[in-house]
């Protein structure tokens, strides 16, 4: 497994590879339609435009449209005292600014890190995980959280989901142009071949999009969880907070979805603890069982 600083260089560097990959590969979209429509370079600008603007959100703002998404209010430190004191407390422990507390007006049990570094971080929790967790369990979450930001984790994360949306509007965009055809080209076998190609771009996108999301290694979790253990000096909190998420993982989290799922501490749309293992290997998360007897492990 990799160490602290490793993941560390490892995150910053897939985080620049995911950007490439995603600017490639949304341009060479839009040269196929600008040579399918007769060099019509429309195409290709919008393509540039989508793979800029992309990235630069992507590096900038991936945080605001999580938070968003999850529509995650800030908690109000009078009405959350013993979240905000337990994410300070342990923020200064790790050594990194204490990041923005949220809250996720549902009943399931999660939480989720994000931003590009620990100065521009936020943690956003759901109302049910600080209703149904003891003091020690909320810690052992809040510093897995912390433990993301730390390792910049949530640099990598954030900028997969951002990228992951724009691939999938890519391929709406692609679905809705590709039946209309391009004009009638002199090389009609060259240009059945590119139709050829085109049909498997818009096949291979969102299997693209997928491995972006697998490009997040799922040990960054049993990271984060050792982490957890090592800076609350209690592997029974995590243990005990991922029994009780494992128990309530029947709660839906509405506002979840397959684009955000590897921002939470738990995978809220596959349900990998109870799936099979087809389920198992589509999921952004080892099984919660694995990560517990990690952990287990680790306290004995």
């Amino acid at each position: 497994m990799l160490n602290v600083y490793e993941q560390i260089s490892s995150n910053k560097r897939r985080s620049v590879l995911v950007i490439m990959f995603f600017v490639v590969f949304v341009s060479a979209f839009g040269w196929f339609f600008t040579y399918l429509y007769d060099y019509d370079w429309t195409f290709l600008f919008f393509a540039l435009l989508v793979s800029g603007v992309g990235s630069y959100i992507s590096w900038y703002n991936s945080d605001s449209i999580a938070l968003s998404l999850a529509r995650a209010v800030p908690a109000n430190p009078k009405d959350y005292q013993k979240y905000h004191s337990i994410l300070g407390n342990l923020a200064r422990v790790a050594g990194i600014p204490t990041p923005k507390a949220y809250i996720i007006p549902s009943q399931a049990l999660n939480a989720f890190a994000c931003g590009r570094d620990p100065e521009h971080a936020a943690i956003a929790v759901t109302a049910g995980l600080l209703d149904k967790l003891d003091r020690t369990e909320l810690e052992g979450v809040l510093a897995h959280e912390l433990s993301h930001i730390k390792n910049y984790d949530t640099r990598l994360m954030t900028i997969v989901m951002v990228l992951v949306g724009s691939i999938s509007m890519v391929l709406n965009w692609a679905w809705r142009i590709s039946f209309r055809g391009g004009r009638d080209r002199d090389d009609r076998g060259g240009s059945a071949l590119i139709m050829v190609i085109g049909l498997l771009f818009i096949i291979l996108a969102p299997i693209l999009a997928q491995l972006m999301q697998f490009a997040i290694s799922r040990r960054r979790e049993f990271l984060a969880d050792a982490s957890s253990a090592f800076l609350t000096r209690q592997p029974s909190g995590l243990i005990s907070a991922l029994k009780k998420i494992a128990a309530n993982e029947n709660i839906e989290l509405e506002t979840a979805s397959t684009a955000t799922a590897h921002l939470y501490i738990d995978d809220p749309v596959t349900k990998e603890t109870h799936g099979s293992w087809l389920a198992q290997l589509f999921s952004t998360h080892p099984p919660l069982k694995e990560r517990i007897a990690a952990l287990e492990g680790q306290a004995g």
